[in-house]
């Protein structure tokens, strides 16, 4: 056994009664009120004891409960010094009463120091007051040797029992404490991810589609800056009319996909790249939330790029189901038409913002030049 074993105090939970069962805290309160009415009968009720000498007794009685309760009031806060200067007051009260005839509270008094001293004391300071009480109980009784030896060994491992059980009592209490601190923790945490998922959800939906209003816009006022002609605005407005009508379309989308109910995949991909060749391989299957939404923004963006800084370029789209993980890849042959100047603004996601979002699903995102075009090719556990 180590020096802090001998040192260390029974834990705050298993001193207090946290974790006991009703029925245990009812046993322990019929326990207590029966030891306490046999004291108060057996000083009462001796035929030599009249008078001041019962009420005497008596009080002494009450006078060693409210003692034996600021025991188990300063051994729960461990206080050393004073559990153990209770603990010999209860002594010297059962000496007193040995000595004045009262053996039914000295011997209750004894065996309740002693079981009460290893129960709720370091061990260190626990040995001595238990083998003190012992050792006057065995001194002072009348009983037989025998009987005398068996009463206190059976004592002494009642008290070392009661230790072990409230020791373990206390270590579940603290288990199921740092338990529901760690469920709290883990609802906070997955409300704080549910949070930012759905900003990310909301900035992906509106930062796109507005940005990309905001350069039909833009071009249409310095076209009517520029007084030109009204087709070309009607053009500008009718494209920006357009990109609203996409972007209210795929709010509708992102509200759908946080409430579960989404299209497939496939039919997606079929409306985000019409015309293009659409390939799936492998056993198709249902999809998480988050691993859809991560193949739907990603090849939103990348065609939103493809016709920026590719247009009329050839659009090729595979969908691959593995064991354990989709694969999405976007390919183009390059632009055929010159880039204008406005097409190459900025749509506020961009390849950074699909690469955080396949990261954040533990998946992968490479982007980059592919003989004459670019790839975009996404991978995410699904």
């Amino acid at each position: 056994m180590t020096v802090s074993a001998w040192t260390r105090w029974p834990s705050r939970e298993a001193l207090s009664r946290a974790g006991l069962t009703k029925t245990r805290r009812d046993f322990a309160r019929a326990l207590r009120f029966v030891f306490i009415s046999a004291l108060l009968w057996s000083t009462v009720a001796r035929d030599d004891v009249q008078g001041w000498g019962v009420a005497g007794a008596v009080a002494g009685v009450v006078v060693c409960a409210f003692v034996a309760w600021l025991f188990f009031r300063t051994s729960l806060d461990h206080r050393l010094w004073s559990s153990v200067g209770l603990l010999t007051v209860l002594m010297a009260a059962a000496l007193a009463a040995q000595q004045t005839g009262f053996s039914v509270p000295a011997t209750v008094l004894w065996c309740g120091c002693a079981v009460s001293a290893i129960e709720r004391l370091p061990l260190a300071a626990a040995l001595p007051c238990t083998i003190t009480a012992l050792g006057a109980y065995a001194l002072l009784n009348n009983d037989r040797l025998i009987t005398t030896a068996i009463t206190t060994a059976g004592l002494a491992l009642g008290g070392y029992v009661l230790r072990l059980d409230a020791e373990a009592r206390g270590t579940a209490q603290r288990l199921i404490e740092q338990e529901r601190a760690a469920l709290a923790a883990e609802a906070e945490s997955a409300a704080l991810a549910e949070r930012s998922r759905i900003a990310r959800e909301i900035h992906d939906v509106l930062a796109h589609s507005l940005s990309a209003q905001l350069v039909h816009l833009e071009a249409a006022r310095l076209l009517i800056e520029r007084d030109a002609g009204s087709e070309q605005v009607l053009e500008r407005v009718v494209a920006a009319r357009g990109m609203a009508r996409e972007g209210l379309a795929e709010t509708r989308q992102a509200l759908s996909a946080l409430r579960g109910e989404m299209t497939p995949v496939e039919e997606f991909l079929q409306e985000v790249v019409p015309g293009a060749g659409l390939a799936v391989t492998g056993e198709h299957r249902p999809l998480r939330a988050e691993a859809s939404q991560a193949v739907r923004r990603v090849a939103q963006e990348a065609m939103t790029n493809v016709r920026k800084h590719a247009p009329g370029a050839d659009v090729r789209v595979r969908l691959e189901y593995l064991a354990e993980e989709v694969v999405l890849e976007i390919r183009d042959s390059g632009a055929r038409a010159p880039v204008s100047e406005l097409a190459v603004s900025g749509s506020g996601y961009g390849l950074l913002g699909m690469q955080e979002r396949a990261e954040l699903l533990g998946g992968t995102l490479e982007a980059g030049p592919d003989e004459e075009g670019f790839l975009v090719r996404l991978r995410v556990p699904a």
